[in-house]
């Protein structure tokens, strides 16, 4: 008798934030999707899709948690690294303030199919030493047929321990989206973490905490980057970068709100 054939490997994903959970949550509330999040060392923490509602066929998972990660950085002021995979590939987007994003994949083999240059430029934006970071990331540019492209992002996941980041336990790169969101539920410092409605949101923004300059500044500055980010998701149909733009368009619209109706420090 044949075996039924394998089901394709549906997508998965984890975003680590270099940010304490307190100051992750009110921005990862703002995606208008359901995650759990939870720390990941010290200076990190970890968010998981509820489930996999948000993948679609007509959006790359890529694609979706790069709309994702810039929103996130912009909104929390921090770096985001997005790791992800599906059937065919796996690879990683790391996102900083308002820099172009930069990311590598591999094929399900473990072929790179990446560039270099985005491996030092990743190096540099998170801070990692330039010589001995930089030979442990080496190798995951080099064809290994030993290691697949889920090895690839455990082996990055493994480096980044240098700079403070500890996944919790079954938050693993190739795991299923059930494994994932079991894993995260049985922390005992998880919580979930959703879109808590448009009055909800606007009540957080306004609510007073000691403005400045340089939050009005950051305020224009989300506005100023969220709206090109909207229209270009527009054109190129993409949901991720729509939500990603309109993300920074209310949370800096209400910032900028909230900051004009206080004095000048």
């Amino acid at each position: 008798m044949s075996s039924p054939p394998e089901l394709p490997q549906a997508p998965g994903a984890l975003l680590f934030c270099r940010a304490a959970s307190v100051d992750v949550r009110p921005v990862a509330g703002l995606l208008r999707e359901r995650f759990h999040l939870a720390p990941a060392g010290p200076e990190w923490s970890v968010l998981v899709p509820d489930g996999v509602p948000w993948a679609r066929e007509d959006e790359p998972v890529d694609r979706v948690l790069a709309g994702w990660a810039t929103a996130l950085a912009v909104g929390a002021g921090r770096p985001v690294l997005a790791l992800w995979w599906d059937a065919d590939r796996s690879g990683y987007t790391l996102a900083s303030g308002f820099h172009r994003s930069v990311g590598y994949v591999w094929l399900a083999d473990g072929t790179p199919v990446g560039e270099d240059e985005a491996m030092r430029t990743f190096a540099s934006r998170l801070g990692l030493d330039p010589v001995l970071d930089m030979q442990s990331l080496e190798p995951l540019t080099r064809a290994d047929p030993a290691a697949g492209a889920d090895d690839r992002l455990r082996g990055l996941l493994a480096l980044l321990g240098r700079a403070g980041l500890a996944a919790p336990p079954g938050l693993a790169p190739g795991a299923s989206a059930e494994t994932l969101r079991s894993a995260v539920r049985a922390l005992p410092d998880a919580e979930a973490v959703e879109w808590p409605g448009f009055r909800e949101a606007v009540r957080a923004e306004l609510a007073p905490d000691g403005g400045t300059l340089i939050a009005r500044a950051l305020a224009a500055t989300q506005l100023a980057t969220g709206l090109p980010l909207t229209l270009w998701g527009l054109r190129r149909h993409s949901a991720a970068l729509t939500t990603a733009g309109a993300l920074l368009l209310v949370h800096g619209a209400l910032a900028l709100v909230r900051e004009m109706q206080r004095p000048l420090d």
